[in-house]
């Protein structure tokens, strides 16, 4: 299995092969919360689809950097702790624990998490060099812009050629050269926070921040550059004109990646349409394993429509997916060691090979997760229907690899792939419940013959049950 990793560049609007910047390593950037409200399922499709897609560099040998950062001062914020009569700050800590601790369900492991208030200083000297090369200009207000028409390249990422159809930040059209410019620095109001700079007190723009945390963290170029489709315009072209500008460099990014949306009913899943599932109520109803499943049953780049009955359809696969792991680690206590396989042996382990090399062929074609599904549920099919009736060695062990191999870009099957003592000792207590519960009703029916053995059988494997009464209490035989 060689197959080239090849990936949709939205830059280019072609499927490249991917080559990192710098050989082994792959240094990726994505978009972070803005931490003024609780997640919700349309965020977890972005960490998911990214994170698994970490996963699979990483398995195939890559070093990956994996940076997503926190917008933690921002307009909404703002408003959110002017509605709640509260402290900006106590807004943004109190949703970004709830951020945290969706990833930590959903299986997500990020490298980096900056946040923005943590790097003022280096935004105001990244806003100064583009004031110093001509890119930016200040308002009399205080606030400072990119000037779009410096940039000629703008527009390419997302396509839009039109600069009638650039209109942004509408609140501060006249004091802008073109109605196009976007801010870099927003000027103080009465009752907002701000930091200091030199050409006036205020904060970030939006679009600033994410260009000077990543370059910090990633350097001046880098290999990813993710988030949903619907930041490639303004926030993504926005960072990539300023990025370019400032630094000197081209490409900036080398691929340009985006997710696509979570439909509900036609619309887009978001706050501002009300249509949103916080992520902290559907992993109560159900569970983040296969929440983080369900994610991967549609092609990232596209809409992820979502129904209830997709979901459950997903909840099915995942109890499957642990089935086979529970039947897989048992069978791996009772197969057959054999120093020769026959034909249907041999036939057997050939198609569990095929379902890998199927699985890294899917997610080396642009990570398409469906079909990389589709080869482990043939795989789930293998092991019910051949290996469960001919647990031979080579077969049993040959399955279980390749489920960790599986499980290290899905990510669900964690807790059942590591067996700690304490879990086998959990197991341990409920399997002699339910036996002592059932040698309890064997003497109840005076059925003494039965419930003689089983108290010998048991005292065999050193597990001793002492009768008191009716009750029955067991110790294990050191």
């Amino acid at each position: 299995m060689n197959y080239e990793i090849k990936i949709y560049n939205t830059l280019t609007r072609k499927l490249e092969v991917f080559k990192p910047i710098e050989p082994g390593i792959v240094r990726m950037y994505v978009c972070g919360p803005t931490v003024y409200d609780y997640n919700h399922i349309g965020h977890g499709k972005t960490y998911v689809v990214y994170d698994a897609m970490k996963r699979y560099f990483a398995l195939r040998g890559y070093h990956v950097v994996h940076v997503m950062n926190i917008t933690d001062i921002d307009d909404k914020i703002i408003n959110r702790a002017r509605e709640e009569g509260k402290d900006w700050r106590e807004i943004s800590e109190y949703y970004m624990k709830d951020y945290l601790e969706s990833l930590e369900k959903l299986n997500v492991k990020i490298d980096l998490h900056p946040r923005v208030t943590e790097h003022i200083n280096e935004i105001i000297e990244f806003i100064q060099i583009l004031i110093d090369k001509g890119y930016a200009y200040i308002a009399p207000s205080g606030s400072v812009y990119f000037e779009v028409d410096k940039y000629p390249d703008y527009g390419k990422l997302s396509g839009r050629l039109d600069k009638e159809l650039w209109s942004q930040e509408q609140e501060f059209l006249s004091e802008k050269k073109k109605p196009y410019d976007f801010a870099l620095w927003k000027a103080w109001k009465p009752g907002e926070p701000y930091w200091e700079a030199p050409w006036g007190k205020g904060r970030p723009g939006w679009h600033i921040e994410c260009s000077v945390m990543s370059t910090k963290y990633l350097g001046k170029q880098f290999d990813i550059h993710g988030g949903g489709t619907d930041l490639i315009f303004p926030h993504h072209e926005n960072e990539r004109a300023q990025s370019e500008a400032a630094l000197g460099v081209k490409p900036w990014v080398k691929y340009w990646v985006h997710s696509g949306m979570l439909v509900f009913k036609g619309e887009k899943m978001s706050k501002s349409l009300g249509n949103i599932i916080p992520l902290k109520d559907a992993f109560k109803k159900w569970g983040p394993e296969t929440l983080r499943l369900w994610y991967l049953t549609g092609h990232y780049r596209k809409p992820l429509v979502f129904t209830e009955e997709s979901i459950e359809q997903a909840k099915k696969f995942y109890e499957r997916l642990v089935t086979v792991t529970n039947l897989l680690k048992k069978l791996s206590k009772e197969a057959t060691s054999m120093h020769r396989l026959n034909e249907k042996d041999f036939e057997i382990l050939s198609k569990l090979l095929e379902t890998r090399e199927e699985f890294h062929r899917a997610l080396s074609n642009d990570f398409n997760t469906p079909q990389t599904l589709a080869a482990v549920s043939e795989y789930t099919s293998l092991v019910f229907k051949e290996i469960q009736y001919n647990p031979k060695y080579t077969l049993v062990f040959t399955a279980y690899k390749l489920l960790r191999e599986f499980n290290t870009v899905l990510g669900v099957l964690d807790k059942y792939l590591v067996e700690t003592p304490d879990e086998l000792e959990t197991l341990l207590d409920n399997v002699l419940k339910v036996i002592i519960d059932v040698r309890k009703e064997l003497r109840e029916r005076k059925l003494y013959d039965l419930a003689d053995r089983i108290r010998s059988e048991l005292g065999k494997l050193g597990i001793i049950l002492m009768d008191k009464g009716k009750e029955t209490t067991w110790v294990r035989r050191k």
